[in-house]
């Protein structure tokens, strides 16, 4: 029997300062998950990366802004974010973080191999000093005046507004993006990755071979940051919070966040290896094993140009097979921002919405930033809860059991005689969950969850037109219902089937009112996945409708957090 394909599914780390919001889960961990979902349901052997980005400056002034430790931060938020993932669902095989011992390890082993090698390059540079807050700045953390388009808001290493990649010094009157105060240089040390180096495996890795296979605006960006030079990046800098330089010349340095946080993702599948006793190496050195990186349009030149030059020059480990960046997500007609509280917290979503974790998988699934911004706004959320969820397929579930239930004492009805407009729907059954399956396998996620409502709707169609409730009542058309609703009950059978990979849970209700374990993803569509005479269990509402006034109390807490 031949093997089944591997995949390594990663997850952006999210970063150990604050809760996630509805925008890391819809342009991350949900397509993620839903990914992760289907090649294990189809039998593809997956494992699932993620685990909190734990070191860097925000850390530490948050830490000292509340006068405890930046341990007293991680371990508060890393609880917070984990659990969230666990409440939504989302089936990391394993959720690590970058302060334990194995990623230190691990990430000093990778530093070491480039050392050893002699493939970075030692530099002593006058680099910016915050004076206030008596730390140096990431490039990311300096601000100023882009001097290509005269944006005022542009950063140490890139301007957003027209994409040109910068150097902290070109920008027009720096300053500190945490104290907003100006900036001095002090001279210091440290060692660079030479990307200029990487360009021509990078054209012909990204351009030539997966132009083709890979997102057009994550070719766009890359293709836009190699053409405009790439220039040698530090992966060391002077703090005591992190992954300590592993050189005994050196006492207070640290490996760069941004070259520490990917190799994350390797020592995640290193203590999942150890937990269950199996091969690492595998899933990072096997070239049968496909690679692929979930994360926004904010990360896809770390993980696009920057890790792969790292993994190229380390030279053992196996290079992205995908990385299907999403856009961002607004809310309400503006850009989420934390910082002014704009935004929707999963953590609190919870509270205010209990067992509504699939509404919200559904809807920012629908609405799912894949190739342009997109916008949630809560209308949007209410009525497609209100007039898809429950107007839809939970009426169509609810229909079919209690038709069930009411005319063949709970049981599958055996199948009679196929009509043509069976033989149609059954068709059709089988066409949409093939385009759900491609959908999903394109990194199409919008278009997948289209075509499983399609499911949905096929089946209150077919009870529309056929309206086995009155044909039951007469005894020359009663035979007619039993081949109605077994077939109807197939096509809750491919709905509970094909919701898994994106509402979870509400598979889980379908199948425990079908009384079936878990059937196979080549199953949908088919007319014979439950027996006749097969008995079911009592329906359970899926969905409720969900109110104004619960809706216009999150927009009033919106527009309070922000004031």
């Amino acid at each position: 029997m031949r093997e089944s394909s591997r995949y390594t599914i990663t997850a952006a780390l999210p970063y150990a300062n604050g809760p996630v919001h509805i925008g890391h889960l819809a342009g991350v961990y949900l397509p993620a998950d839903i990914f992760a979902r289907y090649m294990r349901t189809i039998g593809n052997d997956v494992l699932y990366v993620c685990g909190s980005d734990e070191h860097g400056v925000p850390i530490t002034l948050k830490a000292k802004k509340l006068g405890v430790s930046p341990n007293h931060i991680i371990d508060k938020y890393h609880e917070t974010i984990k659990k969230s993932f666990d409440d939504f669902g989302i089936s990391f095989d394993i959720y690590s973080r970058t302060s334990n011992d194995e990623h230190h390890s691990t990430a000093q082993e990778f530093f070491l191999k480039l050392i050893e090698k002699k493939l970075l390059v030692e530099k002593n540079t006058d680099e910016f000093f915050d004076v206030k807050e008596e730390t140096f700045l990431a490039d990311r953390y300096i601000l100023g005046t882009c001097p290509v388009c005269g944006h005022e808001e542009a950063y140490g290493d890139q301007c957003e507004k027209c994409g040109t990649s910068l150097e902290p010094s070109e920008l027009i009157n720096p300053r500190s993006a945490i104290s907003g105060g100006k900036l001095t240089k002090k001279k210091t040390k440290h060692w660079y990755l030479p990307l200029g180096n990487y360009e021509g495996f990078l054209k012909d890795w990204i351009i030539t071979k997966n132009k083709r296979f890979w997102k057009s605006n994550v070719v766009g960006q890359c293709k836009s940051w190699i053409e405009s030079g790439l220039r040698d990046r530090a992966v060391t800098r002077d703090l005591e919070w992190g992954v300590k330089v592993p050189l005994k010349t050196e006492n207070n340095k640290v490996l760069y966040v941004w070259f520490d946080a990917p190799i994350g993702y390797i020592s995640a599948t290193k203590s999942w290896a150890k937990k269950n006793n199996k091969d690492w190496k595998k899933y990072w050195k096997n070239t049968e094993t496909k690679l692929v990186h979930f994360i926004g349009k904010d990360n896809i030149v770390f993980h696009c140009i920057i890790f792969p030059s790292m993994l190229k020059a380390h030279g053992e480990f196996i290079l992205p097979h995908n990385v299907p960046a999403n856009e961002f997500l607004n809310l309400e007609g503006r850009k989420i921002s934390t910082s002014k509280n704009w935004a929707v917290w999963l953590n609190e979503y919870i509270d205010d919405f209990p067992n509504k974790q699939d509404v919200l998988r559904y809807v920012l699934c629908t609405n799912a930033p894949e190739n342009k911004d997109n916008d949630f706004t809560w209308s949007d959320f209410q009525t497609k809860n209100n007039s898809e969820l429950v107007a839809i397929l939970g009426n169509f579930i609810n229909r079919v059991f209690v038709l069930c239930h009411k005319y063949w004492d709970g049981r599958v009805p055996k199948i009679n005689q196929i009509l043509s407009t069976d033989s149609e729907v059954i068709d059709s059954i089988k066409l949409t969950s093939e385009k759900i399956s491609e959908n999903i396998k394109n990194y199409k996620f919008r278009f997948a969850i289209q075509k499983f409502m399609e499911l949905a709707r096929t089946g209150n169609k077919y009870l529309a037109d056929t309206e086995p409730w009155k044909l039951f009542k007469n005894e020359d058309t009663k035979h007619r219902t039993e081949t109605i609703l077994h077939i109807a009950i197939q096509i809750t059978a491919a709905i509970s089937i094909t919701s898994g990979p994106f509402m979870p849970f509400t598979s889980k209700k379908i199948k425990n009112m079908l009384n079936i374990l878990n059937p196979k993803w080549e199953e949908a569509g088919k007319i014979n996945i439950i027996k006749e005479d097969h008995k079911l269990n009592s329906p359970e509402l899926l969905f409720s409708k969900i109110e104004d006034s619960e809706i216009e109390e999150q927009i009033n807490k919106l527009k309070n957090n922000n004031n």
